[in-house]
């Protein structure tokens, strides 16, 4: 599902992976990244008439619901199969991706699963 070599899951993975603690995991098919629960993933898919629409080179994120509302008026985003009844929204990439808002993101996800000790030495290291 997922090509290991692709060069937007190696800056995906450079930008999950430093954050404190964080390691990754393959999941349903798709790279996770994750502490002590999942933080991202990625990779994606939305349900269409039945059928499920892949999102191959997307990330998928956990963060606060009124930024989720604000992304999802963005073309680049999507409310995931199975996550998005709890929250979770698909940030489609490419190569023109702005890196610095993908890295805010997962930021913000991490924030919101890694618990406090972790989330205290994130701030620490800032």
């Amino acid at each position: 599902m997922f090509d290991d070599a692709d060069p937007i899951l190696g800056r995906v993975r450079e930008l999950a992976l430093a954050l404190p603690d964080a390691a990754e995991k393959i999941s349903h098919g798709h790279p996770a990244f994750y502490t002590t629960k999942v933080f991202a993933y990625y990779g994606g898919s939305v349900k269409v008439d039945g059928t499920y629409r892949q999102h191959e080179r997307s990330v998928l994120v956990l963060v606060d619901p009124a930024e989720r509302e604000a992304l999802l008026e963005d073309a680049r985003s999507y409310v995931p199969a199975y996550l998005g009844p709890s929250g979770w929204i698909g940030v489609d990439l490419d190569d023109d991706t702005d890196w610095d808002e993908i890295a805010e993101l997962l930021d913000a996800s991490y924030r919101r699963t890694a618990g406090r000790r972790r989330v205290a030495l994130l701030d620490h290291d800032a």
